[in-house]
């Protein structure tokens, strides 16, 4: 993914719409609102010691080797038409690009292999020396899914490249694994833009994903066991507009969520549910929460922030609070700094973006509270042990319908009843002596109410299913079935259709 369309994710949507300055004629934003401001630092308690590691150009991606000391990044600095990759000194009081790739094509998505000495990264210099085409802007704000991409490994120097895919069409945007040096990628080599996994040679390749949609961006955890990802589900004319560009090498990014999964793509969960667009998430150490860009609070603008997000979806916070763009987080391999790319320290009227490294700083989070910590709060208290399965007459079900109160009262709700929320009705709990069983009006002799509740020692016989335990003249539910010395086991309520609409 290349940085300059990640800084106008939605200024081409704010162009068409005339609701604010679109980007020139080489896809650039010529006034990116960073503007050299920067936050306070109260404002980003996680942040200390904020170094600028980069000054002037287009600097993004940077992802650390596993030593902790190098940066491996793309850039598009001087005169470049398109990005290149390099590396970069962290510690170096005056750190220079070094440059890894030939100079030849574009390049993007560049990641260190386990021990430092190999590194990878996609590049279209296959397809001519020549920076590709930039992608037709008529049908609003798309990225262009070169089918020249393809990953390619090489010494950290640059040298010894050696391809690794070799399919038609878009291979890019890899990570690595640390155990084992397998690579999560992006393709469309089965006709949809999923996940896939490489050994670090490009072989045993294994498909991830296989929802419709835009699955990409992917990163492991600590441990290589999770994936975290970027994706679009789109639905119904969204569908149709997605295949549509995805036939001409396009897709359409205004709209990603977060997604995690085991490393085999198996049981995938939806993280977000921001309805922006929200990319380049990466793990805590620990993996139990996920660092991600967004411009959530923005979502028709350029203002992009990093946040964090627990796994689960919950305790939603903003990390950043530069105006303009901030994203790309990733942490040291000791969990100890962040480096990220952002327009903070951008002079006025240019359209840079450039490399930071922070101190991380553990802090108490100041969380948004989401739908999803809202729900997860009254379940949690709700489904505790403590309200005894909120069964009647018991201190648990008195306490919960006291919490629901609480809850319909903060979200303004007036009851309607006579006492307020609470509307009192009775509730047998035992079989009353007196019980009787009429039909129109005339009480049966010889009947007696039956107690499902018996109190019993307990009963131990197989199970059989019976349906709704109907017979009638058109359905038998007990039809074929040997229920003698067994216990029945029937569905509550009656079917549906024919005799049964008016039951």
């Amino acid at each position: 993914m290349r940085t300059s369309l990640l800084l106008l994710v939605l200024a081409g949507i704010a162009g068409c719409t005339g609701a604010g300055p679109g980007p020139s004629a080489d896809g650039h934003d010529k006034n990116p609102p960073g503007g050299g401001k920067k936050p306070e630092a109260e404002a980003e308690p996680h942040l200390q010691n904020i170094r600028q590691l980069t000054f002037g150009g287009e600097n993004a991606e940077a992802y650390w080797n596993w030593k902790g000391d190098e940066l491996l990044l793309q850039a598009r600095i001087g005169d470049a038409g398109c990005d290149r990759i390099y590396r970069l000194k962290v510690d170096d009081p005056n750190p220079k690009h070094v440059q890894v790739s030939s100079g030849k094509g574009a390049t993007t998505c560049s990641y260190f292999l386990p021990g430092d000495q190999d590194v990878i990264y996609a590049s279209t210099h296959l397809g001519g020396d020549a920076c590709p085409p930039k992608p037709d802007m008529s049908q609003g704000y798309v990225w262009a899914l070169y089918d020249s991409y393809d990953i390619f490994r090489s010494k950290a120097d640059g040298s010894g490249i050696v391809r690794l895919t070799e399919t038609p069409g878009y291979d890019a945007e890899g990570t690595v694994c640390t155990k084992d040096g397998s690579i999560v990628f992006t393709s469309v080599r089965d006709g949809d833009i999923d996940l896939y996994r490489m050994d670090a040679d490009g072989k045993n390749v294994k498909r991830l994903t296989s929802e419709p949609g835009y699955d990409g961006g992917a990163f492991f955890n600590e441990d290589c066991t999770k994936i975290v990802w970027r994706a679009s589900r789109p639905k119904d004319k969204a569908l149709a507009d997605y295949k549509n560009l995805l036939s001409q090498g396009l897709v359409r990014p205004t709209k990603l969520e977060l997604y995690v999964a085991n490393a085999d793509g198996t049981d995938p969960v939806r993280v977000t549910a921001l309805n922006t667009a929200s990319f380049a998430p990466y793990f805590y150490p620990g993996s139990k929460r996920i660092l991600f860009s967004s411009n959530h609070g923005d979502p028709k603008g350029r203002e992009f922030d990093i946040w964090a997000i627990n796994v689960d979806g919950t305790e939603l916070e903003r990390i950043t609070a530069s105006p303009g763009f901030d994203g790309f987080p990733i942490f040291s391999p000791d969990g100890k700094r962040l480096a990220f790319s952002s327009n903070r320290a951008t002079p006025e009227g240019k359209n840079d973006t450039n490399v930071f490294v922070a101190e991380w700083k553990d802090a108490p989070p100041k969380v948004e509270v989401s739908a999803a910590d809202r729900v997860a709060t009254d379940v949690r208290y709700l489904a505790d042990p403590a309200r005894e399965g909120r069964g009647v007459g018991t201190k648990g079900l008195e306490a919960s319908g006291e919490y629901i109160e609480k809850r319909f009262t903060s979200l303004g709700l007036e009851g309607a009843g006579t006492k307020g929320f609470r509307q009192s009705f009775a509730v047998p709990t035992s079989v009353k002596g007196d019980a009787k069983v009429e039909i129109d009006g005339k009480a049966l002799e010889g009947t007696s109410p039956l107690s499902f509740s018996a109190k019993t020692p307990g009963l131990e016989a197989d199970l059989v299913l019976a349906g709704y335990g109907v017979v009638s003249k058109t359905r038998d539910d007990y039809k074929g079935l040997d229920v003698k010395d067994k216990i029945v086991v029937v569905r509550r309520f009656v079917p549906e259709g024919g005799e049964f609409d008016d039951a």
